[in-house]
């Protein structure tokens, strides 16, 4: 945990209820594996706080995702980590013939294209899949 809060006065929101028409069954898969990840910084869910959504999963066929998070404040420290633990949990959870893709929301982050960059290197997945740290998530 970071000794000082970036967004000290941060607001919770309460989870809704879900409903996808297009693919049920997927949105559980992926809400079921995510939705209670915590915030590095808070107490509260990626869901609660809003930076996970039900429109922030797109499947393109039954293979392939993106997981688009928005940040809470648009210099966050922490977006690199949370995409982090986004793709090792779902790296962790679902099945190898699934293909995800992490993606910080367009125009959300000071520095958005090189998080997106950081969370396609697969030397830096493969040490967040070796980091105790994101074990513990």
């Amino acid at each position: 945990m970071v000794s000082e809060l970036i967004n000290a006065n941060l607001v919770s929101m309460r989870r809704k209820s879900v409903e996808i028409e297009l693919n049920p069954a997927m949105w559980t898969t992926f809400s079921h594996h995510i939705r209670d990840i915590k915030d590095p910084e808070h107490p509260y869910s990626l869901e609660e706080l809003k930076v996970i959504t039900e429109d922030a999963i797109e499947v393109d066929d039954q293979r392939s995702h993106m997981v688009t998070f928005t940040p809470k404040v648009e210099h966050c420290s922490m977006a690199t980590v949370i995409g982090l633990y986004l793709r090792v949990k779902l790296m962790r959870s679902l099945p190898s013939r699934y293909k995800v893709d992490i993606r910080v929301a367009p125009g959300t982050h000071a520095t958005e294209v090189a998080v997106n960059k950081q969370l396609d290197d697969k030397v830096r997945v493969t040490a967040a899949l070796e980091n105790p740290n994101l074990v513990d998530m």
